[in-house]
């Protein structure tokens, strides 16, 4: 791919991620500090498997492209985040095909270290100094900004760590808000 197509791409990307984080943020407080009774909430729960599905998928599958396609090898953070964010497209998939939406005991363990990963390379990345990374910057690094869209805020840590955040978002709404309205 060439340059122009890339920041296109991250460009896309980034926009997405905004927009994904605002509806974490949204969800999240609506939830905890909302009224019982949302018509938001309503939607989210009731079409969090597809929403979660398609998080998921195009998650794994952009991360896919920017290693194999664009030639972004990713970091030994990168490959852990990996490691909880794929099986999240199968998991997903199934309850969607099956319509079990009792997934959060299956989904959740993954998400929160996945999660916890992504905010621990989240702030090496911006806070963190070249000596004290995980990841060797002479090689494959977590340093090297390969991504840096909207000033800088958008990264490819700042991406893992929004899907992360959106899918855990719609997992604490399909739990807890059902049994809110009990």
């Amino acid at each position: 791919m060439n340059t122009e197509t890339v920041h296109y791409l991250n460009i896309f990307l980034g926009l997405g991620a905004i927009v994904l984080q605002i509806f974490s943020v949204i969800a999240l407080g609506v939830l905890f500090f909302g009224p019982k009774k949302n018509i938001f909430l309503d939607f989210v729960e009731e079409h969090f498997l597809i929403v979660g599905f398609l998080v998921a998928l195009f998650s794994s599958l952009f991360s896919l492209v920017y290693s194999e396609i664009i030639g972004f090898l990713p970091c030994q953070l990168c490959w852990y985040q990996r490691i909880f964010l794929f099986p999240q497209v199968f998991i997903f998939g199934m309850a969607l095909w099956e319509k079990n939406k009792k997934i959060i005991k299956y989904a959740m363990p993954l998400l929160s270290v996945g999660f916890i990963i992504s905010v621990y390379q989240n702030f090496i990345y911006y806070f963190g100094e070249s000596s004290s990374l995980p990841c060797d910057a002479s090689g494959v690094s977590c340093y090297k900004q390969l991504v840096s869209e909207f000033g800088g805020y958008i990264s490819i840590p700042m991406l893992a760590l929004t899907a992360f955040l959106a899918i855990g978002t719609l997992l604490l709404v399909a739990h807890f808000y059902k049994k809110e309205n009990l």
